[in-house]
């Protein structure tokens, strides 16, 4: 049987107004949710999330000292089967609050037996596996650029920096079929686990990765991490998990950190908790600091001061959402009225545009028995002209033999009003005696 000493920081970064990020930490689940939403609270997503996810840190059944682990189908169960209330929550909430409407979270969570994990993930947040100084990474982004990537368009690197890299196809938002994820990786005394947000691995390559997660404790590699992806530029929100897995003699090794090591949770999910109004919820004990005071990230606070999230209690604080900017509800009637007045607009200049090339458009067609020029174009819509008679004439298409007739009847179209007065004196002329071949 491995143990896992683990740690977890989340920072809501040199951008961002508030964290939509949640992350946990724990001796049987590491996980981390990315809220999209803005404006739709993407935090209360992730948070929400995280509070059915890590109902899933209980000891493995099955599980037990002799190193027998649980069956891979029966963990991959519990996994997808958190998922899918996590989904069912976020469902309740949006049908209890429509301003909500919108909210989603990644989630990437790996669940652990004592000799492998259980891996679900949706979204672009990642799991990665450092395993004698090489970096796999576990997951695969469900985003637009993956795809691209995928089919060989663009490369890694070009994904950093396309325009459409945010654009996620896979989220818990209670509305689409989850279609998560689910697989198990063995695991090995020394591996290295790493969750993250794409704040982080979204401005770090693996090498950078690598080298950050090669050395230290667990609370040193995320807090390192954290830091090196805001210098790197990270506009997004940050939040790392990292577990060593141990074997028998690194416990024994460990013993006085592994003594005082709590579940964590970071990000919204602390967060918003700590905001409730003063004398309900209250801390129930104590949690161990991750972050140091120079880092400017936040505290980890202890799962026994996090009962149930409860989302009557959150206050509003509004953000432009990261992947589909939304607005403020009260605004929502203002920007349609908004957008049909441009489209109106758009409308009537692409109409008058089309007008105003029509009136310069000449034909020579027949009216009332006569051959007359049409100012217009040579076709009609149902219940609308798009030519009017501009010029009558003393020649009667009668008068004409029945191919030039026919050809009147149909339209003589003309470059010009010259062009078409020169189309009329042509057929005065073929309608004389010596003009008709007709018979």
């Amino acid at each position: 049987m491995f143990q896992l000493h683990y740690s977890a920081l989340s920072d809501v970064g040199r951008v961002r107004k508030n964290n939509q990020d949640s992350g946990y930490a724990g001796p049987w689940l590491l996980a981390v949710c990315d809220g999209v939403g803005g404006a739709a609270r993407g935090d209360i997503a992730s948070a929400t999330a995280i509070s059915q996810l890590r109902r899933l840190d209980t000891a493995v059944p099955g599980a037990d000292d002799a190193g027998h682990g649980h069956d891979p189908e029966a963990l991959l169960g519990e996994v997808a089967g958190a998922l899918h209330r996590a989904q069912d929550r976020i469902a309740e909430l949006v049908d209890d609050d429509p301003t909500l409407m919108g909210t989603s979270t990644c989630a990437t969570i790996a669940r652990f037996d004592g000799e492998q994990i259980a891996i679900g993930h949706v979204g672009d947040s990642r799991a990665y596996l450092l395993r004698d100084g090489v970096l796999q990474q576990l997951t695969r982004d469900h985003t637009f650029v993956q795809s691209l990537i995928d089919e060989g368009r663009i490369t890694e690197d070009e994904a950093r920096v396309h325009p459409h890299r945010h654009v996620i196809l896979r989220a818990l938002d209670g509305t689409t079929d989850l279609e998560p994820d689910l697989f198990v990786v063995p695991l090995q005394a020394g591996d290295r686990l790493f969750l993250c947000s794409d704040g982080a691995c979204g401005f770090l390559d693996d090498l950078e990765l690598t080298a950050l997660l090669a050395d230290g404790t667990p609370d040193y590699a995320v807090v390192e991490l954290v830091r090196a992806s805001l210098d790197a530029g990270s506009t997004d929100n940050v939040t790392c998990v990292v577990a060593d897995v141990l074997d028998d003699a690194a416990v024994v090794e460990h013993a006085d950190e592994l003594a005082d090591l709590q579940p964590l949770l970071v990000g919204s999910a602390a967060e918003l908790r700590r905001r409730l109004p003063r004398g309900r919820n209250r801390a129930r004990g104590h949690a161990r600091p991750v972050a140091t005071p120079e880092t400017g990230a936040d505290t980890a606070v202890g799962v026994d001061e996090l009962p149930e999230h409860a989302i009557a209690a959150d206050p509003v604080d509004p953000e432009t959402a990261r992947y589909a900017p939304r607005p403020p509800e009260r605004l929502h009637w203002l920007r349609i009225a908004m957008y049909a007045t441009i489209a109106v607009g758009v409308v009537w200049v692409a109409g008058a545009l089309a007008w105003s090339w029509s009136q310069d458009q000449y034909y020579v067609g027949e009216d009332a028995g006569d051959v007359v020029i049409f100012r217009g174009v040579n076709t009609d819509l149902p219940g609308l002209s798009l030519s009017t008679v501009y010029e009558s004439s003393d020649l009667a298409v009668a008068d004409l033999c029945s191919y030039e007739a026919s050809q009147v009847a149909d339209g003589l179209n003309a470059d010009s009003l010259d062009d078409a007065r020169s189309i009329v004196d042509n057929l005065v002329q073929q309608a004389s005696p010596t003009g008709c071949q007709d018979g």
